[in-house]
């Protein structure tokens, strides 16, 4: 058990150094283009700190572990919305704005209730894989192509680095890493959760959730140090959107993900935890110091049910 428990940690370990590198070469290289920090955060950062979901999610598919497969997700976006949200705004009270409330915001919320229909079929098949896809496809293009049209003196991240011709490597090389971490990490959870006698959903729904969501918190972490608040949110609803659009649209394409019953109470509380923060964000247009220490709390207690 102990060398299971070695391999979670190594693998969690080279999802968040790896995942760091994409995220950082990333947002330089978009940085080229002079992409407002908010579009860098719903797409770029929020893509590339969700490259471990998808390698957990698709590895755990491929190897015939659904109910991995599906926690990761569920467990990442539970991770997101509650721990690490709720953290961030203990630490520094969350301002936000009228477009990621309505149009992101809902947006999620939206792409949360049909994911939790599809489970109610019992499987997120091509089909649904190619909805999920479709979507997230059209919210990018919307965000390429409304994007604000601003000089580079008046936006923020115009005074970080742009990419020099180590970043794409680097890139590359961190793609790599990500995938060696999250072969290690879903081969110690799956035999872990044997050794231990639970389920693989309640295991991936916690422990490997919580190792995938690392590279959401280390940058969450430095976008409220830096007072980066688009960046932080934006980071936050577009990694949530990547991760049920992309991870498991593309997964279900490439292989469907069976759904149990076991799944249902943490998707429909994960429905009911994304309307709190959204009237959290509504109300004075931020999430306070209170309001993020009760979605602290409710994201611990949401990992409950999976044990019972």
């Amino acid at each position: 058990m102990l060398t299971q428990i070695l391999y979670i940690a190594l693998g969690a370990f080279l999802l968040w150094f790896s995942a760091d590198w994409i995220v950082d070469s990333a947002a330089a290289i978009a940085r080229r283009f002079r992409v407002p920090e908010l579009v860098i955060g719903l797409t770029i950062v929020a893509i590339g700190t969700s490259a471990p979901e998808f390698i957990v999610t698709a590895t755990a598919a491929f190897k015939g572990l659904s109910d991995m497969a599906l926690s990761n997700v569920v467990g990442s976006n539970i991770f997101n919305l509650g721990v690490i949200l709720g953290l961030m705004a203990i630490l520094r009270p969350i301002v936000a704005s009228r477009t990621v409330v309505l149009r992101d915001g809902l947006l999620l919320f939206a792409v949360m209730a049909l994911t939790t229909g599809f489970a109610f079929i019992g499987e997120i098949g091509r089909i649904e894989g190619l909805i999920l896809i479709g979507i997230l496809l059209t919210y990018i293009l919307v965000l390429i192509f409304r994007r604000p049209k601003t000089h580079c003196d008046e936006q923020a991240n115009c005074n970080e680095r742009s990419a020099t011709w180590i970043d794409y490597p680097k890139l590359a090389a961190g793609f790599a890493g990500v995938s060696l971490g999250g072969t290690l990490l879903v081969d110690g959870a799956s035999t872990l959760a044997l050794h231990l006698g639970v389920s693989t959903w309640a295991i991936g729904v916690t422990i490997v959730a919580a190792g995938t969501s690392l590279p959401e918190l280390v940058t969450c972490l430095s976008a409220s140090i830096k007072g980066k608040n688009d960046m932080l949110l934006g980071n936050l609803i577009g990694s949530d959107l990547f991760n049920f659009c992309g991870v498991l649209g593309v997964t279900g394409v490439l292989h469907p993900i069976e759904i149990s019953q076991t799944a249902m109470p943490s998707m429909t509380m994960l429905i009911g935890s994304m309307a709190i923060i959204l009237l959290c964000m509504r109300t004075g247009w931020k999430i306070s110091r209170k309001e993020g220490a009760l979605l602290l709390v409710l994201g611990f207690a949401r990992w409950i049910p999976s044990f019972l």
